[in-house]
């Protein structure tokens, strides 16, 4: 799995690099050809590696990257326009920090906590972010024509950063909102940085259980 990630993001990124606190995933990433970083055993979140991983990248190699794509191990069918999206986001200086959505399609979906809902500004930048789903349609009284009533966003997980607001973000502590929702784009929001948004077609599909995998399998997709 950790390959077909590493293969995806090549197609559209220059320098790709694992970051992994696991000698295990660091000797098989090895056996294929990709590069490694052993990073902290004590990181919280996958944002917290990553900016230790560009840390080590950059005294490593004496250079300087602009921006970090940050892409999780377990999402193999990451689609590389996808990581082109999140590219273009941070062509504009002034963006910070971008990440994906794409509408929701069906009542379960939508009124499932472990899928993350997003208010968008007209300008495509990420106001509020929750398990819950937001906004409430006080008018429509029956849930099942909630997402044909309104445009509900859904988040997918994969982030571009600025290399120094990735830096500065690591160093805030949790926010309120990030406690209450477990969701720690809560907390970067709370302290005024902007999230840039963009549309996906594709879905989030990330292999974190066996049951997972039996369900990829199930519908043919490996």
């Amino acid at each position: 799995m950790i390959e077909r990630v590493y293969e995806q993001a090549l197609k559209s990124l220059d320098h790709v690099c694992i970051a992994t606190d696991d000698q295990r995933i660091g000797r098989t990433v090895e056996q294929f050809g990709g590069k490694v970083v052993y990073t902290s055993v004590h990181h919280k979140s996958g944002t917290d590696r990553c900016a230790e991983a560009i840390h080590i990248i950059e005294s490593e190699e004496n250079t300087s990257y602009d921006a970090v794509i940050n892409i999780q191990g377990d999402e193999p069918f990451i689609q590389p326009s996808q990581i082109q999206k999140l590219m273009n986001c941070l062509a504009d200086p002034d963006a910070q920090i971008a990440t994906l959505v794409k509408p929701f399609k069906n009542k379960d979906e939508l009124f499932d906590p472990n899928k993350v809902k997003v208010v968008a500004d007209i300008n495509m930048h990420g106001i509020y972010f929750s398990r819950a789903v937001i906004p409430f349609l006080r008018n429509v009284v029956k849930q099942d024509e909630w997402v044909s009533n309104h445009r509900f966003f859904l988040h997918i997980g994969i982030y571009g950063y600025r290399k120094h607001v990735l830096t500065q973000i690591t160093k805030l502590p949790p926010s309120d909102l990030e406690i209450a929702e477990s969701l720690e784009q809560l907390r970067w929001i709370e302290n005024g940085y902007k999230i840039k948004l963009d549309f996906t077609e594709y879905d989030s599909m990330g292999i974190d259980t066996p049951e997972d995998l039996d369900r990829i399998i199930s519908l043919g997709m490996i």
